[in-house]
């Protein structure tokens, strides 16, 4: 899950680019950073900390030369160390590599070119690249033979740029399960772990397979297979700014993404003509099971309630990494609905290539040729734009979209749809006053635990934002289906657990109104989100966050998310922590 960049440029200096660049991946890791450059000799300069903290330090722009790589890293073999920090070289200092993803049988190779006299200085994984490398160049192979040959023997994921003061003006980049693209400007050529790293240099960019190899040179870009054979691959022109990927005056992404909701449903909604599309060409659909990790599961329960209550297929909500324990039941009947912001989450896919073997697959994704767009047999893009901040909040409402949508047509209820066009406007206006949430915010920003409570539509929607809750303010949160509370988690409530209740109006309304009396008997402090005009929410609870009276149950799932994003994204920075880097998370989850 970490983020790796390299360019050949014409005249200009390669590690100031290669700096910007990096940058702007810092969401798949930020516990260290490296750069190196190759003139006649490659040139390093890297160390353990936020690429802020170490350019402070080393000057990481300050390098030689108009081609490199780079890395920034969220570590998995070796703690945040100088010495742990990519790029990684050889004995000799004449091949350098920086690598995402995990090497699952490095120490066996570390250890037999360790008795070939190979000696290593960092704990990592990665490192037994440059040395396999090195190995096959020393036999007499150039560099392109020898990154083939020593990836046979490399078991796991990975994507990889490579360059050798042996062969300058190359760099060479190969993926198997981790992302990897390529980007063809004017005469200069990237490789990058995800767009917004190089859409200041580039639009034109080339999706990379698996196993397959691109050689980055001043004359062009050449691009072959796993058998060495060149191959043509097209070229997508990205249709995001280089503005999108910036704060645009906001303090951090995330505040910044909770404001371009409204945008992202509107545009969202344009994909309704490719949504009817699919459904007449599905067919019949007997059974649904969605696969997604975080909080793309939680919109894959949403799901399904909207397809079991609306249309009354069964439906299954399975989480990604535990899809191979299920996959037995699936059926030609059966669809079953990826989803992944960015379309390179390693289960997901692992899951969609299991269940492309007996099913139908769809994914709904963000990014415009990742790997599941390229792979399931259809594809409904969310049009939320990129989302830098490692917690979802845009992509998750995007999802949302997407999902009532798809309910909407396949379950012929057509109100759906009409009910989402009104909803952008009604966020819009919870977020022109969100001053009333930053101050609840400060009120409870010292608390350790908190409990969210839901019913039906609502229990999800309490999921994620205790999960928001948990990635970016460290409040140790969970989240709970209301009436479960008297089996158990009842006996963890006091006046130091605020409860957080999702009361929407509907059938589940009253109900959960009575858990708050229960949890309000025991002393507990309640935030309730519900309608601006109930009254008796007004008279149990602490605080309430009212939601325009005309979002009914079934709607409230999109709406009601956003004050519990407002919530916890003004909890944790009055915590002095920065929500957009939260410790020990990344962006994309592509290491299973």
């Amino acid at each position: 899950m970490c983020g790796i960049v390299g360019c050949i440029l014409k005249k200009e200096k390669a590690a100031p680019i290669l700096l910007e660049c990096v940058k702007k991946l810092e969401y798949r890791g930020y516990d260290s950073v490296g750069i190196a450059t190759l003139t006649s000799e490659i040139h390093i300069k890297k160390d353990s900390g936020k690429i802020s903290e170490v350019d402070k330090k080393v000057r990481l722009s300050d390098l030689p030369g108009n081609m490199g790589i780079a890395h920034v890293r969220w570590a998995t073999h070796g703690i945040p160390t100088k010495a742990n920090s990519h790029p990684h070289t050889d004995c000799n200092g004449t091949v350098s590599v920086v690598h995402n993803g995990i090497i699952e049988n490095f120490k066996e190779l570390k250890s037999d070119l360790i008795s070939q006299g190979h000696v290593f200085k960092s704990e990592t994984d990665t490192e037994i690249l440059p040395h396999l490398i090195e190995k096959y160049m020393k036999s007499g192979s150039n560099l392109e033979d020898s990154v083939r040959a020593a990836l046979k023997y490399v078991h796991g994921s990975y994507a990889i740029a490579v360059m050798s003061s042996l062969e300058p003006g190359k760099i060479i980049g190969v993926r198997k399960e981790s992302p990897l693209i390529v980007g063809k400007g004017d005469g200069e050529y990237f490789l990058a772990s995800d767009v917004p790293a190089i859409l200041k240099h580039t639009k034109n960019i080339i999706y990379l397979e698996d196993d397959e190899m691109v050689i980055l040179e001043k004359k062009g870009i050449t691009i072959k297979n796993k058998l060495g054979e060149i191959i043509k691959k097209e070229v997508h022109i990205i249709d995001w700014t280089p503005d999108m990927a910036e704060k645009g005056g906001y303090d951090h992404f995330m505040i910044k993404e909770i404001h371009e909701q409204p945008e992202a449903i509107k545009n969202t909604l344009m994909e309704l003509t490719d949504i009817e599309k699919i459904v007449n060409k599905m067919g019949n659909v007997k059974r649904i099971c969605f696969v997604a990790c975080g909080t793309s599961y939680h919109a894959s329960l949403i799901g399904k309630y909207l397809f079991e209550s609306l249309g009354g297929i069964p439906t299954d909500v399975i989480l990604a990494s535990e899809f191979k324990y299920s996959a037995g039941s699936l059926d030609k009947d059966t669809l079953v609905i990826l989803i992944s912001q960015s379309g390179e989450t390693a289960d997901t896919l692992k899951a969609l290539r299991t269940a492309k073997n007996t099913s139908k697959t769809l994914a709904i994704v963000n990014v415009l040729g990742s790997t599941a767009t390229r792979e399931a047999d259809y594809i409904i893009y969310t049009r939320a734009g990129p989302e830098i901040g490692v917690a979802a909040t845009k992509t998750y409402i995007s999802q949302l979209t997407c999902i009532y949508m798809l309910a909407g047509l396949l379950c012929k209820h057509g109100d759906l749809v009409d009910k989402l066009h009104e909803i952008p406007q009604i966020i819009q206006n919870m977020l022109d006053n969100e001053d009333y949430i930053k101050a609840i915010a400060q009120k409870y920003r010292d608390a350790q635990d908190f409990f969210f409570i839901g019913r039906g539509f609502s229990y999800p929607t309490a999921l994620e934002g205790a999960l928001k809750l948990k990635e970016i303010t460290y409040i140790h949160g969970e989240g709970y289906a209301a009436g479960e509370l008297k089996h158990g988690p009842l006996a963890l409530i006091d006046d130091e657990v605020p409860v957080v209740a999702v009361t929407p109006p509907g059938e589940s309304h009253d109900k959960t109104v009575s858990n708050v009396e229960e949890v309000r008997a025991r002393g507990a402090h309640v935030i309730a989100v519900g309608a601006e005009s109930d009254e008796n929410l007004q008279s149990e609870a602490e605080d309430v966050i009212g939601v325009d009276d005309s979002i009914d149950e079934i709607m409230s799932p999109i709406p009601y998310v956003v004050p519990l994003q407002l919530l916890s994204y003004y909890m944790s920075v009055a915590r002095g922590i920065d929500p957009d880097k939260p410790k020990n998370l990344a962006k994309c989850v592509t290491v299973e």
